[in-house]
């Protein structure tokens, strides 16, 4: 790509895997910073390295190791992951194009985001949990070629990774509560994880998406 057609927010494919740009600095030589969808990994890169790629109804990817299925017509859920298609924000809100959002709560015309973004439902996608039926896998742009940093078994592992472990300083958010439940990790012991507000979760129970949601990390 000519780096004058880089923008924040572009599916990208890199070595073969998908990308999202995070920013472009044109004084850098190596001028795009991407970050790698399946595990959320960063790259800097120079643009003539990527190929652009627009996301579609029912294309399905893995984002930070889990899989979802971008859907047009599914209704968002408190706790869902949104794919910010045609970003229309106000002068309050930040979200752009690609931007990646989980829903807080909804309301008559839209959502409120974990960013504090009010969006229209006419502005994103839902990404559905998992491989919906007709959905095209968008991982790889050529799936028969073998990987630059990797090989089928590398493919194989990632998507076979067991769920995100919790961490200390970890930000979770409870899906489906009412008022809205947003709690940091400050204690782990054994498979118990002690949350603000002196809760206590199983692990299982806290990376199991329909229960819980990993809306950011705060460095300690």
């Amino acid at each position: 790509m000519n780096l004058l057609n880089v923008r924040k927010g572009q599916f990208v494919y890199y070595r073969n895997k998908l990308h999202k740009v995070y920013s472009v600095k044109p004084f850098f030589k190596k001028s795009v910073h991407l970050i790698r969808l399946e595990d959320l990994e960063q790259e800097l890169v120079t643009a003539k390295e990527i190929t652009l790629y627009k996301p579609k109804h029912l294309d399905s990817f893995q984002f930070n190791y889990q899989r979802y299925t971008l859907h047009k017509e599914v209704k968002a859920k408190v706790g869902d992951y949104i794919l910010i298609i045609n970003p229309k924000p106000d002068s309050l809100d930040h979200h752009h194009l690609h931007a990646i959002e989980i829903v807080s709560s909804i309301e008559a015309y839209g959502v409120i985001s974990n960013k504090s973004n009010g969006i229209k439902h006419s502005e994103y996608w839902v990404m559905v949990p998992g491989l919906e039926e007709g959905a095209t896998i968008i991982d790889l742009a050529d799936p028969d070629a073998v990987t630059s940093d990797g090989n089928e078994a590398k493919r194989t592992e990632l998507e076979s990774r067991p769920i995100y472990i919790p961490k200390i300083g970890d930000v979770f958010q409870k899906n489906n509560s009412d008022p809205v439940i947003q709690a940091m990790v400050v204690a782990i012991r054994g498979e118990t994880v002690y949350l603000g507000g002196d809760m206590e979760v199983h692990v299982d129970k806290l990376t199991n998406s329909d229960s819980w949601s990993l809306i950011a990390h705060v460095p300690l």
